[in-house]
């Protein structure tokens, strides 16, 4: 397990809390979002389609710390665009700490080696670093050379001054299961605490649409991946519960629980989560919380949310599945992932409008090597410095 015993107890404690109060419904992760410029064009990502107006507000110091006070939750991840472009992210990173909540800030670390001295090591703080890969897939992932390079060094630079260091691995079509475990063995090499890992979610504005797994081509992915590592008898840590990974090899028949990763963005508190937009801002975190059809969202009861399986939106529900089923977790937490078998069956549709059901991923093997054009060719990347 890539996550400290001190963590683990605090979450824990946090969780088991609700729990005896009888809350339903609450946070485990605020996803804040201070910012949607970039200064990348990645072929997944949806979250830099805004005007430059748009692109160039940030939230301040004191809407960030107050939304994360607001929310309450004892984890924070800072995902974007890109954190570090935000000037006064080292003053939001200093406040959240200071509240002695974990902070994942998320980076595609072009300006880490810049800014790293803007920040402290400290048991809340972890530099969570986009690596989608080995140089040549991440390269192409994020459709520019050279930032696999850049990223490695950074995570070196980080772990040399006592950071916490983590990476964000988003997997895509046409990954090869023993080329991602080669990946996993080196980043593990490079002393990282953990990997977090999704499928990556099709968002409708990416640049690219045939670069997304399905949820069937998904699950038959994490297993291979995961023989793999069984197969050499390798271990690596990840930073996520045993049950979530278990439901990443198809073993799980989780349903979305989005309210346990809220969102806080520069629009206010999106609904119902940080990958499906479009779906409204509420003015608070209660009304967010109370004022949500959470009903119409999910695998089954929204045609957006069927091939969805990212941790964002499944993490959450696997925690209180650990919390229901301890010894079952425990099992998964010595054993890992059930990797063969039949897998757990769908969860059943429910909604009566096939018209607005999205189209699914593809499944076709198209190469990733013309994205880079593609993307300078529609204008998207945004500079940042």
């Amino acid at each position: 397990m890539g996550i400290p015993l001190i963590q683990q107890y605090r979450v824990a404690r946090y969780i088991l809390g609700r729990k005896l109060r009888g809350v339903k419904r609450y946070p485990l992760v605020l996803m804040l979002e201070p910012l949607f410029q970039c200064n990348l064009a990645c072929a997944g990502c949806g979250k830099i389609d805004y005007p430059k107006e748009i692109l160039q507000k940030r939230l301040s110091v004191e809407s960030a710390l107050a939304a994360v006070e607001e929310c309450g939750a004892p984890m924070v991840s800072i995902p974007g665009g890109e954190p570090l472009i935000h000037k006064e992210m080292p003053q939001i990173v200093a406040g959240i700490v200071a509240q002695k909540r974990f902070v994942y800030l998320c980076t595609n670390a072009i300006l880490l080696s810049k800014h790293i001295e803007d920040y402290q090591p400290s048991p809340y703080l972890t530099f969570s670093i986009h690596l989608d890969g080995n140089r040549e897939r991440h390269d192409e992932s994020v459709c520019q050379e050279g930032v696999f390079d850049k990223a490695v060094d950074a995570i070196r630079l980080a772990r040399s001054k006592g950071f916490r260091v983590t990476i964000n691995c988003t997997l895509f079509q046409q990954e090869d299961p023993d080329d991602v475990a080669k990946f996993f063995d080196m980043a593990m090499q490079l002393g990282i605490e953990g990997i977090m890992v999704s499928p990556g979610y099709s968002y409708q504005h990416a640049p690219r649409q045939d670069v997304f797994l399905g949820r069937n081509a998904s699950k038959t992915l994490f297993r291979e991946i995961f023989k793999r590592g069984r197969d050499r008898g390798t271990r690596w840590a990840f930073n996520h519960s045993s049950l979530f990974l278990d439901f990443l090899a198809g073993n799980q028949a989780y349903q979305c629980t989005p309210w346990s990763t809220p969102t806080y963005n520069i629009f206010g508190w999106q609904r119902p989560c940080y990958l499906l937009t479009g779906e409204g801002y509420a003015t608070s975190f209660r009304s967010l919380m109370e004022d949500t059809g959470w009903e119409r969202y999910g695998v089954g009861r929204n045609p957006l949310c069927n091939n969805c399986m990212a941790h964002c939106g499944y993490e959450g529900t696997a925690v209180d599945d650990a919390f229901a089923h301890p010894l079952k977790a425990l099992w998964r937490s010595l054993r890992g992932p059930r990797l063969d078998g039949p897998m757990a069956p769908d969860l059943p549709l429910v909604y009566q409008e096939p018209a607005l059901a999205a189209p699914a991923p593809t499944e076709v093997t198209i190469p990733l090597s013309d994205v880079r054009t593609a993307a300078n060719r529609e204008g998207r990347r945004v500079s940042g410095a």
